[in-house]
């Protein structure tokens, strides 16, 4: 996805500026720098990147972990995690985050692209398919409100609702749907109760 906003976060300053010279060399722009987990967590609050390059071991109080952790729980940005080495306890702890991707420093130009461009698409396929989902139970609970057998009075052709109260059809549809009415009057109608004078 070009022009991409990524923020890096990563306290070694060299490692930093590497990874944002390769970035705007692919193509996506670096929303900002940051070195703690504290930094992070309020800066994407602030900038809401598209996705975040997290290091896992960071200078301050908080990790990677616990950053993306927060990151996460209050926003949907994708994150991909860099570390220098593979600690399988690392790797555990960051797998309950659920990452976009895992990378090894040192990152290489084409893995750090295919990672992200991965992370992006599926990041926006999950937008996709929750909006999908939410349009989905929206038109089943509206299929759901007007089903089965409806008591309607064969002489006023009033509705009894789900509680024995009798209404008018149109009030009792315009509870259970979107629909609105407009009035009119049919041709049987119109000759039934404004009959024109003959001519004899």
């Amino acid at each position: 996805m070009e022009n991409a906003r990524i923020m890096i976060v990563e306290d070694i300053w060299l490692i930093a500026n590497d990874l944002k010279e390769s970035l705007a060399k692919l193509g996506y722009t670096v929303t900002s720098i940051v070195s703690s987990g504290e930094d992070a967590a309020k800066k994407a609050a602030e900038e809401m990147p598209d996705l975040i390059l997290m290091d896992i071991v960071l200078s301050g109080r908080m990790d990677g972990i616990e950053a993306a952790e927060k990151i996460r729980s209050g926003r949907d940005i994708p994150v991909i995690y860099l570390t220098a080495y593979s600690d399988e306890k690392k790797l555990a702890r960051a797998k309950v985050t659920e990452p976009f991707g895992y990378l090894i420093k040192p990152v290489n130009d084409r893995e750090l692209h295919t990672t992200i461009e991965m992370a992006l698409y599926r990041n926006r396929m999950e937008h996709e398919r929750k909006k999908l989902l939410e349009h989905i139970e929206e038109a089943s609970n509206k299929i759901r409100t007007l089903q089965g057998l409806l008591p309607i009075c064969s002489h006023c052709k009033k509705i009894r609702d789900d509680e024995g109260y009798w209404k008018e059809i149109e009030s009792y549809i315009s509870e259970h749907s979107d629909l609105q009415f407009s009035h009119g009057i049919c041709p049987e109608c119109s000759k039934k109760f404004s009959p024109k004078d003959e001519k004899g």
